[in-house]
């Protein structure tokens, strides 16, 4: 069985290197939202025409981000949402309720600090996890069904 996992959230820590170097010997294929800053700001007026207006630029390159980020979720099997420490991701609450509404398996992944304030969207994943390393060892069970050592 091969599983298909979209890695969605924070770009700026190591988080999805971690759990695609874990999940190596595993049967998964991971895809993700494009995780260069600049071009995931500025695809939407490089493609589509400058504008003005930040809104509107801002605008335009969420609306064309979009479009990959819900074929990657419609793909998913599983889906592993992110929530770091330093910014504020709104976009990876989006993507957590995008995923929750299409019925795919979520697992949440932030520190301990983010517990209260992200209850409802951990209220509907199936794991919340801490580590990249635990997300590694939920694939590996499902996978496998062998527990860490």
């Amino acid at each position: 069985m091969t599983l298909n996992v979209y890695l969605s959230g924070e770009i700026h820590t190591d988080w999805r290197e971690q759990i695609i170097d874990g999940a190596k010997d595993l049967d998964v294929r991971f895809d993700s939202p494009v995780t260069d800053h600049a071009a995931s700001d500025d695809c939407g007026v490089a493609i589509l025409g400058a504008e003005l207006n930040k809104y509107w630029h801002d605008h335009k390159g969420a609306m064309v981000n979009a479009i990959r980020t819900r074929k990657g979720i419609a793909d998913a099997d599983v889906v592993v949402v992110r929530f770091g420490d330093q910014y504020k991701q709104w976009n990876a609450a989006f993507d957590a309720g995008y995923a929750a509404a299409l019925g795919k398996s979520l697992i949440i992944l932030h520190g301990p600090d983010h517990a209260h304030a992200l209850k409802e969207v951990d209220a509907a994943a199936l794991a919340v996890a801490e580590e990249p390393g635990q997300v590694v060892q939920i694939l590996r069970y499902v996978l496998t069904g062998t527990l860490p050592s």
